[in-house]
């Protein structure tokens, strides 16, 4: 009788424990709920973490750091999901991870989900960030590559933004690629500096009011007025 009372206490705990945990689940879900609806990111934040430790998922996870990257909490987002790169990683993993590497000064980390995400879903958008990375890990033969598919591809109007100056801006993607390739064409060879300017040309032609390309031109315009043997 004392072992079947014991069982009995046993059960009774468990299942006080089971609707407990269940209930604290439907309240965190609300509160996830009504956080979004706010527009409040730290309380989509806790919610999501509290219902990751109630009831683990690889959606939630994922979800998560997704909210960490686009509120520029770029290494809790990598804390939440790792770096590594995953076969069976979910396209929101995939991306959070490329953009928190790249965000966080690691290109060639960085590169590698790019790459991942580019062979999933090939875009310029993608093309683009793959470039600017292969630039600056010294790939500029790839970087080509990548630069004439988003010149081919990207549409007119397809943006891409810009933050060298204190308000960003944005210009056509495909001024962006021509701009990216003027500087693999003086990469490659640096007494090539009228190509180069071409290539920025062009990149003005589309947008007059690209101001990076215009900082290039004017920087690669001054090395060629420099006499010859100074720096």
């Amino acid at each position: 009788m004392r072992k079947i009372a014991v069982l009995i206490l046993l059960f009774i705990g468990f299942n006080g424990i089971s609707q407990s945990n269940n209930a604290l689940l439907e309240h965190y879900k609300a509160y996830y709920k009504e956080m979004r609806l706010q527009g409040d990111i730290n309380g989509v934040i806790s919610s999501l973490t509290h219902l990751n430790v109630l009831s683990p998922s690889k959606e939630r996870r994922d979800t998560l750091a997704f909210v960490y990257m686009n509120n520029s909490q770029h290494m809790q987002a990598l804390n939440t999901i790792g770096i590594e790169k995953k076969a069976d990683d979910s396209d929101l993993a995939v991306q959070v991870k490329a953009v928190s590497l790249k965000a966080l000064n690691q290109p060639k980390r960085a590169l590698e989900h790019f790459e991942a995400l580019f062979t999933r879903n090939p875009s310029a958008y993608l093309a683009y960030e793959l470039a600017d990375l292969k630039i600056q890990t010294g790939d500029n033969d790839g970087a080509s590559t990548n630069i004439e598919y988003g010149i081919a591809n990207a549409k007119d109007d397809q943006k891409y933004a810009f933050y060298e100056r204190q308000q960003p801006y944005e210009v056509p993607l495909k001024a962006a690629f021509h701009h990216l390739k003027g500087l693999v064409i003086f990469n490659k060879d640096k007494n090539n500096i009228d190509g180069a300017v071409a290539a920025i040309d062009e990149a003005l032609k589309i947008d007059p009011n690209f101001n990076l390309a215009s900082l290039s031109k004017q920087a690669l315009e001054s090395r060629k007025e420099k006499p010859e043997g100074q720096e």
